[in-house]
């Protein structure tokens, strides 16, 4: 305890220096966060059980929701087949099929249907409301954070409005970046009259279903028309939907790396200054009985606290940001949410501390092998 006190005294003595090393290492751990969060967004919407046990009936070669118009009527002849426990056709509108920070995606969807299709409970609002007001619409809490909209609001996204009846919210964070609206609603919408048509079909499957099989069935059903359709599990779907995005969100786990570097090399440099102008210090502690390793203990935990400072403090506002803004990647209506998580917060701090230790290495060693006299003499 008496060295921990030391070793912050020392810390304390180059004030400047340490808050900025801690400024630079909680910057990094920050970036770090934020990288990690979105992957673990990624993992999440590819491990989830409902991603395994559906299909995505969509018309062939096309990409986009907006390019997708399937006869609604293919639901009652799917619906026929082995294995099939429902259909739920549902109309797509999103504000930009691109990449983007700030997608808005609205599902219109038969209200019987959704209820016992999606696993979310009402935080504010009326189902009832919901369901008997053709121009009702139901909002993802993470959605409704972001755009600052309440229970009772008109929501508008270019041609198209919506009373919100209703905030859920989800154990599915990125089902809580959707809007959730009538069927007819989305199809009768201004300047477009789809109905009879929908974007997509998504088909339940009883728990013993062969998903090859049955997709493999759609597909040779509709081979010939009148609309060819493409039919995929939903994981795969939403992989395919999201497309370079994905590989982009992989790509950047190299950039996660880089900020570990910079951690590294930051705490490292700083450690090695101290070192270099304590030299003295350090020698008068070995006439004092210290021995090289308690030296090398010293020097070890001004590195690993300075990095682990740094750690608690970016991991720190990186979750604090991330819960407030709800942030989430969109492209071609399916999106990915950013996860804070106490396990991402554990790798953050875990990391830390470990860079801290592996930056203190090199100096805690010069510091511990330095000649006493010699050391004592130079100026």
């Amino acid at each position: 305890m008496k060295l921990l006190g030391y070793v912050v005294k020392s810390l304390w003595g180059h004030r400047s220096r340490t808050m900025l090393t801690v400024a630079g290492s909680a910057v990094a751990l920050f970036v770090f966060c934020f990288i990690q969060s979105i992957q673990e967004g990624m993992r999440d919407l590819r491990s989830r059980q409902e991603a395994n046990g559906s299909l995505i009936v969509f018309q062939a070669n096309k990409f986009c929701p907006a390019t997708s118009h399937l006869p609604q009527d293919y639901d009652q002849q799917i619906l026929q087949f082995n294995g099939v426990e429902d259909v739920i056709p549902i109309q797509v509108f999103t504000n930009n099929c691109r990449a983007s920070l700030d997608v808005v995606v609205f599902y219109g969807v038969p209200p019987h249907k959704l209820r016992t299709a999606r696993d979310f409970e009402f935080i504010q609002g009326d189902w009832n409301e919901f369901e008997t007001h053709q121009d009702a619409a139901i909002v993802g809490q993470a959605v409704a954070a972001r755009r600052g909209i309440e229970v009772g609001d008109k929501f508008s996204i270019g041609d198209l409005s919506v009373d919100v009846a209703g905030i859920y919210r989800s154990n599915n964070p990125a089902e809580e970046n959707y809007i959730y609206s009538h069927l007819e609603f989305l199809q009768r919408r201004q300047g477009a009259n789809l109905v009879g048509t929908v974007t997509q079909l998504e088909v339940i499957l009883q728990p013993d279903a062969d998903l090859e099989a049955v997709s493999t069935r759609i597909d040779d059903l509709y081979r010939a028309g009148p609309v060819e359709t493409n039919t995929r599990s939903k994981g795969v779907f939403q992989a395919k939907s999201l497309g370079d995005l994905s590989q982009l969100i992989e790509m950047a786990h190299y950039l996660g790396l880089a900020c570990v570097g910079l951690v590294l090399a930051l705490v490292a440099t700083t450690t090695l200054m101290s070192v270099e102008d304590r030299i003295q210090e350090h020698a008068v502690l070995r006439t004092l009985g210290f021995s090289g390793s308690k030296v090398f203990g010293v020097v070890l935990a001004e590195s690993t606290l300075l990095s682990l400072a740094g750690g608690i403090l970016g991991v720190g506002i990186a979750l604090i940001t991330l819960k407030l803004s709800s942030l989430s990647v969109g492209a071609e209506a399916v999106t990915v949410a950013f996860i804070p998580s106490f396990r991402l917060a554990g790798i953050g701090l875990l990391l830390a501390l470990v860079t801290g230790m592996g930056a203190g290495v090199v100096p805690a060693w010069y510091a511990s092998r330095t000649e006493i006299v010699p050391a004592l003499r130079s100026v």
